[in-house]
């Protein structure tokens, strides 16, 4: 019954990567050919743009599942792990916005050329959330612990998934209102500053939107391919909490992925609103925290309990609802000043 997507109609894949293909072809060859500073309208009209099709999206998950496996209960638990996936990686990729908003303020990036940056840092994540999300399926079916008895009931443990929910929930206590610590980092010393420094000599200044600029006879790389390493790696570490959190939600890599893929591929609009509204988001993190220990525990107590994908998305979705309106309500004046750009 519970068969993947990739089994039921192989062509969805080709029609997801096609779609994805041209989506970005459009963004970058059209509507983005020349850099430019993204208005807060602008970046409305494209978010709105990739929520609808992720949600288009997983409307084409149910009727697959309604109409070819078995009825509208197996179609309506895709559905809802596929909703449940998506916003729980849109909600934990808002963490990471933050964090881009001080790189960019780092290293005195133009406004204008910010969009480039996270184009290539979403090519980038293409590739290495297909990596993580595939190789983590494989590897849980792999670390099954033999059936045994716990307190009379048969359970059977999965060691990944149990130091994935120990992993996550002491993410969530250690991310409590801890984000300040970030303000202070020196991104120039970090793990793709020093990848580029290693290959190529930097400039001082930037050269309009290009990575690579000639100083003297000398190719050299400019500060954006430095900022767009800083910005590759601090997706990857980001996904050490993200792509965990939604192994508690499915074990179809296909939905997984395409969740994953259909959230990040909205970031950069909603980075864009996130910087012009930031008092909007001011006690999101403290909203995260939470989420990322209620699916700690969601793992470490499936072999008992099952909580649903609908129950999973209507609390994850209540926290968002309630973070947002209480970043509303008592908005933080002071990080909203120092973190604007």
């Amino acid at each position: 019954m519970d068969k993947s997507i990739i089994d039921l109609h192989p062509g969805l894949v080709i029609g997801f990567a096609i779609v994805v293909i041209v989506m970005l072809l459009l963004d970058l060859g059209v509507f983005n050919k020349k850099a430019h500073e993204v208005s807060s309208k602008e970046a409305t009209i494209w978010s709105i743009v990739w929520i609808s099709l992720s949600m288009v999206f997983s409307g084409v998950v149910y009727w697959v599942f309604n109409q070819d496996a078995g009825g509208h209960a197996l179609a309506i638990e895709k559905f809802t792990q596929f909703q449940a996936a998506y916003w729980i990686e849109k909600a934990l990729s808002v963490d990471n916005l933050f964090v881009f908003i001080l790189v960019f303020g780092f290293f005195k990036v133009p406004r204008h050329l910010h969009h480039k940056v996270l184009f290539w840092g979403i090519i980038g994540a293409l590739i290495f959330r297909a990596i993580f999300i595939f190789a983590g399926v494989e590897l849980i079916d792999l670390t099954y612990l033999p059936e045994m008895n716990v307190f009379g009931h048969p359970v059977k443990i999965n060691v990944v998934m149990t130091l994935f929910g120990l992993f996550l929930v002491y993410a969530g206590i250690k991310s409590w209102g801890g984000g300040d610590d970030d303000d202070e980092q020196d991104y120039s010393e970090s793990a793709g500053a020093k990848l580029i420094k290693s290959f190529w000599k930097v400039s001082d200044n930037y050269d309009g939107d290009k990575f690579f600029t000639i100083k003297n006879g000398i190719k050299m790389a400019t500060p954006l391919l430095v900022v767009v390493a800083v910005i590759e790696f601090t997706d990857v570490l980001f996904a050490v909490d993200s792509i965990p959190a939604i192994f508690a939600i499915s074990k179809d890599p296909f939905i997984l992925y395409t969740s994953n893929i259909f959230a990040i591929l909205g970031l950069r609009s909603l980075y864009f609103l996130l910087s012009n509204f930031i008092y909007m988001f001011s006690k999101l993190p403290y909203g995260l925290a939470v989420i990322l220990s209620f699916i700690g525990v969601k793992m470490l107590i499936s072999p008992w309990y099952h909580i649903s994908s609908p129950v999973s998305l209507g609390i994850v979705g209540g926290i968002l609802i309630l973070s947002v309106v209480i970043s509303i309500m008592f908005p933080d004046k002071e990080d909203d000043s120092k973190n604007a750009v």
